[in-house]
């Protein structure tokens, strides 16, 4: 068999090897025209022309091959700096997570310190305070000496008065001794007369008969929280260091807010050091199986402000 010739790849010369066989032919052209019969070539001036041409030709050739050399440099340079600028970046995402380790392990102690700090804190007082009883619990503030129940004896409130009871015990509890309390219905009428104007021991017998009593109340009620606040305070507001007053109900049927809260706030403030006779916190009770009702909303809307503007604490109960 014939041995096969490797295929010649026409355009596999480079651009200057072209320029360059251009240029040799033409000298070569040159050479046997000057040998020859007289013709176009033998005129001196045309040959010195095409010198130029070519002389011309060849420096632009040489000036391109710079230029190409120079792009080439530069791509080169790009792409290290690409290179360099890529594992910068490694190097930065690597310092980052880094640091984030870091702040986080610190962010762990600092927690694990506070802890301990915390755990301190509260041995201390179980220790040296064991007679200092709790400023605040749930958000109520527990730091009054006598407490006053206003409960609304109303209908609706009636048709959950267990409900009602055991928030009362539950309010008791957290004020584990206070020197005297009382309950009064809406209207200002006391649970038990015998000790209306003045205050009942905090013991558990005197808890007990008055939740007991709790069970058969048949105060007389128009759903409106305002004179009881206004009997309480007349009756103890002046007279009572540390007082606090528990408002229970679902209902305003009252027709002014303002003027409401205007009563109120005068007959709570001491006229020359504007300071309050009383803590005014209430809680709001919704109906079973009933979302948020008109009344409801104008309990809230009152009481909310009568907390707010009285070192109180407003509260919605399910």
């Amino acid at each position: 068999m014939r041995k096969q010739r490797a295929p010649i790849e026409v355009f596999s010369l480079s651009f200057l090897d072209v320029i360059s066989c251009a240029f040799g032919a033409v000298v070569m052209l040159i050479l046997l025209a000057q040998n020859g019969d007289d013709g176009e070539f033998n005129d001196t001036s045309q040959i010195s022309s095409i010198l130029k041409a070519l002389t011309k030709a060849e420096a632009s050739v040489s000036s391109l091959q710079s230029a190409i050399d120079s792009q080439q440099i530069l791509q080169q340079q790009s792409a290290s700096e690409s290179a360099s600028n890529a594992t910068e970046a490694e190097a930065l995402e690597s310092s980052i997570a880094r640091a984030q380790r870091d702040l986080q392990q610190l962010t762990d102690k600092a927690s694990g310190l506070e802890n301990v700090k915390l755990m301190r804190e509260r041995a201390a007082i179980s220790v040296g305070k064991a007679d200092e009883r709790d400023e605040e619990v749930g958000g109520i503030p527990v730091d009054s000496d006598y407490v006053i129940f206003i409960i609304d004896t109303s209908g609706s409130m009636k048709s959950i008065w267990q409900k009602v009871m055991r928030k009362l015990d539950e309010v008791l509890e957290i004020h584990p001794q206070v020197k005297g309390f009382q309950i009064m219905s809406d209207n200002g009428q006391y649970l038990l007369k015998t000790t209306a104007g003045r205050w009942r021991s905090d013991t558990p017998a005197s808890r007990s008969s008055v939740l007991k009593a709790m069970r058969s109340w048949r105060g007389s009620s128009n759903s409106s929280p305002v004179e009881g606040i206004q009997a309480a305070l007349r009756t103890y507001g002046k007279t009572t260091d540390s007082l606090a007053l528990y408002v229970f109900g679902d209902d305003y049927s009252g027709g002014s807010y303002d003027a409401t809260l205007a009563q109120i706030n005068k007959l709570n403030t001491h006229p020359k050091t504007k300071a309050k006779y009383a803590r005014i916190h209430a809680i709001g009770f919704k109906q079973n199986g009933l979302g948020l009702t008109q009344e409801l909303v104008k309990f809230s809307t009152l009481m909310r402000e009568v907390a707010a503007q009285n070192n109180g604490t407003f509260i919605a109960q399910n």
